[in-house]
Formats: C-alpha cells, sequence, structure tokens
C-alpha cells in the first residue's frame, strides 16, 4: 500500500511532526503516498475525509455527481449552504474545494460518473476504496472488481441510518504488526467479501450478535424487493417490513425479537444524519484507513455497529 520506498519531503516531515511521533515515520510516509477513493459523500463520509486529509494522505479521489439538498446538508460542514455558491455544482465538487482548504499537502480530486459504471481497472490505483449511499448491488460488485485486482486493495462500506451507524471492512489476506510488551509480532487476518459475509447463516452467529447487524439486513433486503434506494424508505413501509422480518427470522430460524420493532421504527424514519454519530462513525472509519495503510495495529475484523440509544459500538466477526 502505498509507494514505501519513497521519503517524506522537509515539509512533509515539519507539516506531519506531530503525528509521526504517535505512529513513526514508515507510517507517515506510507500514509503520504497512499491514493484514497470515497463515493458517496453524506455527513459520516465526510468526517472521514476531513480526517484522512488532516492526516496527510497522498491523494482523495471524490465521487458524487449529485446536486445539494437540503437533506444533504444536514451534516455536511463541506458545503456552504448558499445558492449562488452551490448552484449547478455537484456534492463532490463542492465538497473538493472545501477540503483543500484543510490541508494543501493533498491532492483532492473529482471523479465524475456512476459508480457501478467504473470497471475494474479504475480501482488499480487506489489503496483504499470507501463507498457509502449505494445499492446492496453496487456494494458486491465494488468489493468484487477490488478483489479482482493483482495486488490488495483495502474496502470499506459505511452507512449511516438515523443515530446508528455501520462500517464493513475487507482487507483481503491482511499482514500486519503489533506490540505487545517490547515485542513486535507478526500478525495475519483472512477476510471474507461483502457478498460472504452477508451470506453467513444467522442461525450460525452467536446469540450476542447485534441486533442492529440483523435489522440492517433486513433493510438491505426490503430495498432490494422494492427496488428503491435508502432515502426512499418511510414509517410507511413498516408493516412490509415487519412482514420481511418474520419471513427472513423463519428461514434463518431465529427469533424475530433479535429484530426489535422500535429499531426498524427508527432506521425506517431515518431522513437525517446526526453530526455527532457521523463524528464517530467517520473517526472510527478514518483510524481503520490509516492501520490498514500503515499495517501497523488491530485491524477491525469485519463489522463495527454503533447505536447512539445505548453509546455502544460494538465490533462482529462475521466470517463464515
Amino acid at each position: 500500500m502505498g509507494k514505501v520506498g519513497e521519503e517524506l519531503t522537509e515539509q512533509e516531515t515539519a507539516i506531519y511532526d506531530r503525528q509521526i511521533r504517535v505512529w513513526g515515520v514508515d507510517a507517515q510516509r506510507r500514509l503520504s503516498k497512499s491514493h484514497i477513493f470515497v463515493s458517496g459523500l453524506k455527513g459520516t463520509v465526510i468526517e472521514f475525509c476531513k480526517n484522512i486529509v488532516l492526516a496527510g494522505v497522498g491523494s482523495l479521489t471524490l465521487n458524487d455527481d449529485r446536486l445539494v439538498t437540503e437533506e444533504l446538508l444536514s451534516a455536511n460542514f463541506l458545503v456552504p449552504p448558499d445558492e449562488n455558491v452551490t448552484r449547478g455544482k455537484s456534492l463532490a465538487e463542492l465538497c473538493c474545494e472545501s477540503l483543500k482548504d484543510f490541508n494543501p499537502m493533498v491532492s483532492v480530486s473529482v471523479e465524475k460518473g456512476d459508480l457501478a459504471n467504473f470497471d475494474v481497472e479504475f480501482f488499480q490505483k487506489f489503496d483504499a476504496v470507501v463507498i457509502s449511499c449505494c445499492s446492496l448491488l453496487t456494494k458486491k460488485s465494488v468489493n468484487a472488481k477490488c478483489r479482482n485486482l493483482p495486488r490488495r486493495i483495502a474496502f470499506y462500506t459505511v452507512e449511516c441510518r438515523d443515530s446508528c451507524g455501520e462500517i464493513f471492512v475487507d482487507l483481503q489476506n491482511y499482514s500486519y504488526s503489533k506490540k505487545k510488551k517490547e515485542e513486535t509480532i507478526e500478525c495475519q487476518l483472512q477476510y471474507p467479501s461483502f457478498e460472504e459475509a452477508i451470506a453467513v447463516p444467522w442461525r450460525s452467529l452467536p446469540k450476542r450478535t447485534s441486533k442492529l447487524y440483523f435489522a440492517m439486513r433486513v433493510l438491505e433486503r426490503f430495498e432490494v424487493l422494492e427496488k428503491r434506494n435508502l432515502q426512499d424508505n418511510s414509517a410507511d413501509d413498516l408493516p412490509n417490513v415487519l412482514k420481511l422480518r418474520k419471513e427472513l427470522c423463519e428461514a434463518q430460524c431465529i427469533n424475530e425479537s433479535q429484530i426489535p420493532v422500535p429499531l426498524l421504527q427508527r432506521l425506517l424514519a431515518a431522513r437525517v444524519e446526526f453530526p455527532p454519530v457521523c463524528a464517530i462513525i467517520g473517526g472510527v472509519l478514518g483510524q481503520e484507513v490509516i492501520k490498514a495503510i500503515s499495517g501497523k495495529g488491530d485491524p477491525l475484523k469485519n463489522f463495527f455497529l454503533f447505536d447512539a440509544m445505548d453509546g455502544k459500538g460494538i465490533i462482529e466477526d462475521i466470517s463464515g
């Protein structure tokens, strides 16, 4: 990941001096030569972009052709609430202009087009790919494209609904080092793809598995069946979602109580993101990408779920 052999410039060393003291010169060198692709610029992803630009990645490519709406502004502090500024510009273009001001050392650019239409070779130039605001089919497809490349590319999906958030991580066959007392230990992890992970039978998962994990899978399935996007859901969909919950729980041999009705109601009614939740999820995602690029520290495997109602962040290893 990144061009490890290239040294930091004097300017980079001076600017990133504080974080070099935290994670070392080698980690910062890898980070400064890395290339990140991000698609779907909602509040959680905006927080992530801010964090990695400040951390000093080599380049950040943004993809989101949507025009600005009031809902998109709810948790996006990069877009000025001025119609004269936003008129005729895509979300990616507006965020690009703002992110450049955070760290002039980072190259920030825009890639126009539909995420689902980018071919395998397009992703070859990136070290990490982060996607949000897209269909289940697109998540599976982009993950598969990243896996079909000759070199390993870190892949992440992130979603924030109401006061809940979910991160999925696929680092494929990943080696890293960590310190234990005075000793450095080399570790290795094997990750499943997104498609493989969500196909793991629910009845085989531990009873303590996060209820939010199951609820997110029900809504994913509902959106596929109804051929709709997240933003099209509403509280009126609850009867049909509960019917689907019953069918899935019966097929997967788990109790419906594992997917509480109040949780589904909250997720369905979500129209805007909560900035504090975006900050938490975006912060965790930023840390995970930095770990993956630097090769230092225990990476998350493979789901992170957060619900502000209980304030808990839970890591679930759903690998089959």
